[in-house]
């Protein structure tokens, strides 16, 4: 076992690592974002309930239902599984989940005046508090006969989240991440959104560090067994400005009123590689 379970204590060998890494002059991670075993635990059993919903979402989700009607789904299924949505009154949001539609970025908020029209893309964004452990996912839903342009928009960003998973490895660094999926959308023509990003999860719902969607291989934090952070990239079929809405204070939308999409997983680093905790 890497931790022990009662003391967070790393195994030796991680400890020399840590120390080498520091010497180098890299950004070696505090203690208290390295998860010992019995946290892990617990946010796998988050995550978990957290990906049923999605599942529950996408076997439900239609034309002509309202984003209110996705927000009563993923409710009732989460506090059916002995959870609770952690969206819910979370620094002011109203509601149990995210819904944003087309050229809507992030942090939409259902309504029961919000149809899903034939032609639109539309991303589903749970989070999940399971025993006082937090999970974090998002998926992309077509809503019937989806342009090609916009298709091939959700595809691309489906893309840059499996790249970045693909550069998250133990002893790596976040950079990496972020250096990989910024290439692959602006070699598909599109931008990333930059003020927001991954993060950290599972003791709270936001933790360090920020994981950007941009950056250059070989910088930022250093990656260690234990750390568990989501991975969700933001990219625009247009420029990469954005603004809040006014009205709510809260739905993020594209400057130009192009489409975006989302994808997100939470990834576990592992003595070996990674686990993805939720899809």
């Amino acid at each position: 076992m890497l931790f022990n379970k009662n003391e967070q204590k790393l195994s030796p060998e991680i400890e020399e690592k840590l120390k080498y890494y520091r010497r180098q002059g890299h950004v070696v991670p505090p203690r208290k974002i390295i998860k010992n075993a019995e946290q892990i635990e617990g946010i796998r059993e988050s995550a978990k309930i957290n990906t049923a919903v999605l599942d529950h979402v996408a076997a439900h989700i239609r034309e002509g239902m309202s984003t209110e009607d996705i927000n009563t789904l993923v409710y009732d299924f989460t506090v059916a599984h002995g959870a609770i949505p952690a969206p819910l009154n979370y620094e002011g949001f109203p509601k149990s989940v995210c819904t944003s539609i087309n050229e809507e970025v992030c942090h939409g908020i259902p309504s029961k005046d919000v149809i899903l029209r034939d032609g639109d893309i539309i991303n589903v964004d749970v989070s999940t508090i399971y025993n006082g452990y937090f999970s974090d996912a998002s998926r992309m839903f077509m809503i019937g006969n989806v342009s090609e342009a916009k298709q091939r928009l959700v595809q691309v960003t489906k893309e840059c989240l499996e790249r970045g998973i693909e550069a998250t490895k133990p002893w790596g660094f976040l950079g990496d991440i972020g250096a990989v999926i910024q290439a692959h959308a602006e070699n598909n023509g599109y931008t990333v959104v930059r003020e927001f990003c991954g993060h950290g999860v599972g003791l709270k719902f936001h933790e360090i560090p920020e994981v950007e969607h941009v950056g250059r291989k070989g910088t930022g934090m250093l990656l260690v067994p234990g750390m568990i952070f989501t991975i969700e990239p933001m990219i625009n079929m247009g420029k990469a400005d954005i603004f809040i809405d006014e009205e709510n204070d809260w739905t993020v939308i594209t400057e130009d009123e192009q489409p975006s999409a989302q994808w997100e997983n939470t990834v576990l680093i592992t003595e070996t590689g990674i686990e993805i905790l939720t899809w």
